[in-house]
């Protein structure tokens, strides 16, 4: 079994737009969207959900006004000021503000009435779903909730058991943009990392960014300059560091409106009409493919 993520270091590289393309050309796969902040792969690939599993991770702490006293000693040792007093009708009681809670138990510990509950907290929902390119493991987290790492982590676990069951040999991830906690889980156990970039001065810099990040964790790294028509002297730069790192450079993909019109119709850009970015984009996956033996 092996397994491909597509990163960026920054978005809006065409990153999605690309693994859209590949999971359309790849055979024997799960596809699999690692970029539960901000996903969108599904737009794209249209999944029919088979299976929703509700992610929990951490805890919060939930006062129930009926045992609380309203002593505030939970507040006095709270540090993330994430309790405030609240007036009832008859008294005055305690309530956590959820945006503030990080979960560390401290008000569980010391509350002298034993008011606080401490559940594990419901963060998002994962799925296994159907495409029209093969299975799909995708999640949504809440805004605001952390622990994306995790979940990325339990994706990939999924992935591999599936395509283990169904005796596929491909995972094809899209990962998160950036080199945060997302990005460092989507890289563990991985055989290649396909990094997308595009000849601008944020471009070369994140690039550098996420492909040093490979390097830390040894993941082999493969590039495809995207647009590289916009900036021949960035291009030039970006195949200067390729060639010094000794990265594999896949493409260079042409600026093309025709990735917008397949966005629009919610279509991977090689099923529509042959161009110079469609050949450029399958040469690209047949050199993954050898690069992967």
């Amino acid at each position: 079994m092996r397994e491909i993520v597509v990163i960026s270091g920054k978005g809006g590289t065409g990153k999605t737009s690309l693994t859209a393309a590949f999971a359309h050309l790849a055979e024997n796969k799960v596809i699999c969207d690692l970029d539960v902040d901000a996903p969108d792969l599904h737009l794209l690939l249209a999944p029919g959900p088979l299976r929703t599993e509700q992610f929990f991770s951490g805890h919060e702490a939930i006062i129930n006004p009926d045992l609380c006293t309203g002593c505030g000693i939970c507040a006095s040792m709270c540090r993330y000021e994430a309790i405030a007093p609240v007036s009832l009708a008859d008294r005055n009681v305690c309530q956590v503000v959820p945006t503030r809670c990080e979960g560390c138990s401290v008000c569980v510990a010391f509350c002298p009435e034993q008011a606080i509950a401490f559940p594990s907290r419901h963060c998002g929902t994962w799925y296994h779903s159907d495409t029209r390119f093969g299975p799909m493991i995708h999640a949504q987290l809440f805004p605001g909730q952390e622990n994306s790492g995790l979940l990325v982590s339990r994706l990939k676990k999924e992935a591999r058991n599936l395509a283990q069951a169904q005796n596929l040999d491909l995972i094809l991830c899209d990962g998160a943009p950036g080199i945060g906690c997302p990005v460092i889980a989507s890289l563990s156990q991985t055989d290649l990392a396909v990094v997308v970039t595009e000849p601008t001065p944020s471009g070369v810099h994140d690039l550098e960014r996420v492909t040093g990040l490979c390097d830390h964790f040894r993941t082999k790294v493969a590039v495809i300059i995207n647009k590289y028509d916009l900036n021949p002297e960035h291009t030039a730069r970006i195949d200067a560091l390729c060639a010094q790192k000794g990265y594999a450079l896949l493409a260079h993909l042409p600026h093309d409106e025709q990735v917008t019109q397949a966005m629009v119709q919610r279509q991977a850009v090689t099923e529509g009409p042959d161009s110079a970015l469609t050949t450029g984009v399958r040469q690209a996956w047949h050199t993954i493919t050898q690069f992967l033996g």
